[in-house]
């Protein structure tokens, strides 16, 4: 059967965050800081305003448009002005998405000739590499600096771009590091973008859970100058916890929208009907369950770090600003981030990603998701001492 698979996914793995969630799910009673899937429950607001459409709706199981349902990319353009105070037309500048994942799919389809590049920050999320690999383009890490706290390396920048150079992706916060990247680095992004021609595509999961770094965070998208040379996307994957309804939404310029509808309709038709249902209720409903996430978030962020100061022997780490990853770094000895890893499953039953996945700056540290339970933070950080007591 070798010979039936492409060379290209032939020689790819699965990616390691689901790789060890996997390994954990084959075991019992494992404490897994792996998989960035929030603890929480859809909030009822949204299960009632689509409960609503099942009784009531006789289209809930049909197709909508291939950008969505005008209803819900009408509240998207309302939401995006709130957020940005950038007006976007619904019918020409938004298109409805099976999440993030899908959205940028769609991207890079649209962008991608064999061997052209696409620039994204190291450490960075590794499915973004997968994709830029499956579209036949070659990932060039934008080097991240560790020692000044996961700060963006502006000056190496313009080195990184080449005739073949077609995007930049950007994910503020950050996952791995949770840093959240300044407003003067991401104008200088821009600048940069507008000079050479290039799109930024921005990646949206976290940029509600700042926590006390509200003012710090920044929305590129919010500059209209930019407009032509950003793609924004949103997921409600983790803020409305809603990550198996699969739903996002990109706002991009009238020339791409096209463009992009052609790689959308042949690869999915349109996001589930039901799932814009949802999203509708997320965005036009009351949200009091935002807030409540975040306090929540942080809470489970301090336990984490209070936890990780007291294993200096075995962390050191850069206190994430926002998201909800704290990506430490291994300071025993060790062969590499991958066998500690897989040796944390054996022996301890807690599941953590090995760093070497979010590119060549993440070797030797490992992620850790504490969107999870504070018990099963509790349990794992109560594992993690036992195996390496001081």
């Amino acid at each position: 059967m070798n010979n039936l698979v492409s060379s290209n996914v032939s020689s790819m793995e699965l990616s390691a965050i689901m790789e060890m969630e996997m390994r954990g799910s084959m075991m019992t009673d494992v404490a897994s800081l792996s998989l960035g899937l929030p603890s929480f429950r859809t909030p009822e607001t949204i299960r009632q305003f689509v409960q609503q459409h099942l009784d009531g709706d006789s289209d809930i199981g049909k197709y909508s448009l291939a950008d969505g349902l005008p209803e819900l990319r009408k509240a998207v353009a309302e939401f995006h002005h709130f957020q940005t105070g950038v007006c976007v037309d619904p019918d020409r500048h938004v298109v409805i998405t099976a999440g993030n994942m899908q959205g940028l799919n769609l991207l890079l389809h649209m962008l991608i000739n064999p061997g052209d590049e696409i620039i994204m920050t190291d450490p960075g999320f590794p499915s973004h590499t997968q994709q830029i690999r499956l579209c036949g383009g070659n990932t060039v890490y934008w080097t991240m600096d560790e020692a000044a706290g996961w700060t963006l390396d502006l000056n190496g920048l313009a080195d990184l771009i080449t005739e073949r150079t077609k995007a930049i992706i950007i994910v503020s916060p950050s996952n791995p590091t949770g840093k959240i990247f300044t407003a003067d680095e991401l104008r200088y992004v821009g600048q940069i973008a507008r000079k050479h021609n290039l799109l930024i595509l921005i990646d949206d999961p976290y940029g509600h859970f700042t926590y006390e770094n509200d003012e710090k965070h920044f929305n590129l998208s919010s500059i209209q100058e930019l407009a032509d040379n950003i793609v924004y996307l949103y997921t409600f994957s983790k803020a409305h916890a809603m990550s198996g309804w699969r739903l996002g939404y990109m706002i991009l310029s009238e020339q791409l929208k096209q463009e992009i509808l052609k790689v959308h309709d042949a690869t999915l038709i349109c996001a589930p009907r039901i799932s814009q249902i949802a999203g509708l209720a997320a965005l036009r409903k009351h949200s009091a369950y935002l807030g409540e996430f975040k306090e929540i978030l942080a809470k489970r962020r301090r336990l984490t770090c209070e936890r990780l100061d007291r294993l200096p022997h075995v962390f050191d780490y850069v206190k994430p600003e926002g998201a909800y990853y704290v990506f430490p770094k291994l300071m025993l000895e060790h062969t590499n981030s991958l066998s500690f890893s897989l040796e944390l499953l054996e022996k301890t039953k807690v599941a953590v990603t090995p760093g070497r996945a979010f590119g060549p700056m993440g070797e030797h540290h490992i992620r850790m998701a504490y969107c999870k339970s504070e018990e099963t933070i509790e349990l794992a950080f109560d594992r993690i001492e036992k195996r390496f007591p001081a």
